[in-house]
């Protein structure tokens, strides 16, 4: 079975991307998210192997949803996912715990090299 992976990110189009993406390479989507608050509720749940998180998101943003999930989860794997233009925003989401991260718009395989770099 591949590794259980929970999408997180407020535009659906960009969940459906990663999801196709992922679940192409053998990745098996568990679960998604709209909010940071539902990101760190679904971690909860159903603690995924990995985490692609986007960093501006309703409610409770990408890095202080990471935040909250590394407190709970020291070991969490999470990949952040950023706009062009967001690097020092990047920079605050590693330091919080992320793992990696993807520049939007996606390159396929950028995103499974970082996948794989993250579940390591």
């Amino acid at each position: 079975m591949g590794h259980r992976v929970l999408v997180c990110d407020d535009a659906i189009f960009m969940r459906t991307m990663i999801t196709d993406i992922l679940s192409g390479a053998g990745y098996e989507v568990v679960g998604e998210a709209e909010t940071g608050l539902q990101a760190v509720e679904r971690y909860r749940e159903l603690n995924p192997d990995l985490v692609t998180m986007d960093i501006v998101m309703p409610d409770m943003g990408g890095i202080e949803a990471v935040r909250e999930i590394v407190k709970q989860a020291p070991n969490a794997k999470i990949l952040m996912c950023s706009a062009m233009g967001q690097q020092s925003l990047v920079v605050e989401a590693i330091q919080a715990g992320a793992k990696d991260f993807v520049v939007k718009p996606f390159q396929p395989s950028r995103v499974l090299e970082a996948a794989q770099r993250a579940l390591k």
